[in-house]
This record gives C-alpha cells, structure tokens and sequence, in this order.
C-alpha cells in the first residue's frame, strides 16, 4: 500500500496525453447481447481513469472499443478529436497512439526480454542499434534493466507483466490501455504494477484507462467510472 501512496503524490505533465471522447457507444454481439449501451464519458489529457465493475459488465469490449480493436454499432470514440476507426491507416494510427496491456502479457518465449521490448518497434523501422537502445531504455525505466537478457520463463509474473508494459511504453504513446493487467498477479506484485502505472502517468504525462477489479485501482486512479450491464452508474 505504501508504494501506491508514493506514486500518487506526483502531478502529471501538462498536455502530454491524448484526449478521449465516447460519445453515445453501443456495442452489440448478435440480436440479443449488448455489451455497452449508450455510453458518453470524456477523458482530459494527462487523466488516469479506472474502468471498474463487475464481470461481463462491458469493461473489456468499451475498452476494446477505445483502442479501435472493435467497432461500435452506434456512437462514436474519438482520440483528439480523431474518429478511432475513420483512420486512412489504423494500425499506424495505433501504433503511434496507443499503448497497450493485456492481462496475459503475451511475451514470445523464445526471446529475451529486450526482444520482446524491441519487437514493438518493428513496424516503424529505424535501425538495429536504435531500436536496442529504446528498449533498453524502457526496460530500465520499469526497473528491470537487469533482466534485460532473461526469457519469459526466467522472470516471475510481476516481472513478465513490467516486460509487457515496457513494450507498450517503447513507442512513447500518448494513451496508455490496461485490460485487468494485474488479474493474473498476486497481492504484492499487482499492487507493483499499479504504482508502476501510476508513477509513469506522472512522469510522462500519458493518458491512461484503465480496466480492473482491485479496489486498491481507485488509489492510484484520478477518476473511477462504473459499469454495470453496460451502462455507465452514477
């Protein structure tokens, strides 16, 4: 508990982050499931929102709607005023953007941690020493510089779940998303990875949504919204 309170103590950046708008979003999946019904919230650059409530509430697939991985029914996401899914080029639009962590980490095996870090920016190109460098860099910051050369199967779970938030932080996004990312931690590691996000939204001054079930979210959350059969609570 000690660190959440550390890392809530800092004030995030002025406008470095994204804004976000969901305005009216309705999400369905067949003729009788809707998962997110008119929904209409605002996130300011720089905010830290936690996504909160019970299971098979909408939680992941608003989220999911936010990083364009789905397309509403109805309604609109749109980050900086950008319509999330009118983009010439979605998964450049993405990948410059968006950050984001799952709550498996979805690390390759058969790399190291540096790779893992490195393989999100491949895409971009630039070179081989330059992209060492970044990852690296972003592997020290989430304190495990040391690890740098461990495979997935070498590093505990908190570890596994830094890797996957140094690979989502490589690219310098503007919007960091996390669907339950300490769900499949213990007690003590999870509540690591929460003043971990905490302190880089302070430090970066990055946007961040945030998806989870532990009460122990609010602390380190600006903002709590609540779902409930899809629908925001009051």
């Amino acid at each position: 508990m000690a660190a959440i309170e550390q890392a809530h103590s800092g004030a995030p950046p002025a406008a470095a982050g994204a804004a976000v708008a969901a305005e009216h979003v309705v999400k369905r999946f067949g003729e009788l499931v809707v998962a997110v019904r008119d929904v209409s919230f605002g996130i300011d650059p720089g905010g830290f929102v936690l996504l909160t409530g019970p299971s098979g509430s909408g939680k992941s697939t608003l989220l999911n709607l936010v990083a364009g991985f789905d397309v509403p029914d109805a309604g609109r996401v749109t980050i900086d005023g950008r319509p999330v899914t009118d983009q010439p080029d979605a998964a450049r639009f993405r990948r410059e953007v968006l950050g984001f962590v799952f709550q498996d980490h979805h690390l390759i095996s058969g790399l190291t941690a540096l790779e893992n870090v490195e393989i999100a920016l491949l895409p971009g190109g630039g070179s081989r020493t330059a992209r060492r460098a970044a990852a690296r860099a972003s592997l020290e910051e989430v304190g495990l510089g040391a690890r740098a050369a461990h495979r997935p199967a070498q590093l505990s779970g908190g570890e596994r779940q830094r890797v996957a938030v140094a690979r989502a932080l490589v690219n310098r996004p503007r919007l960091l998303l996390a669907d339950e990312p300490t769900g499949a931690l213990d007690t003590a590691a999870g509540l690591e990875i929460l003043a971990l996000f905490r302190a880089l939204r302070d430090r970066h001054g990055m946007t961040v949504l945030l998806v989870s079930h532990e009460q122990e979210a609010a602390q380190v959350a600006d903002t709590t919204l609540r779902l409930r059969d899809g629908r925001l609570a009051a």
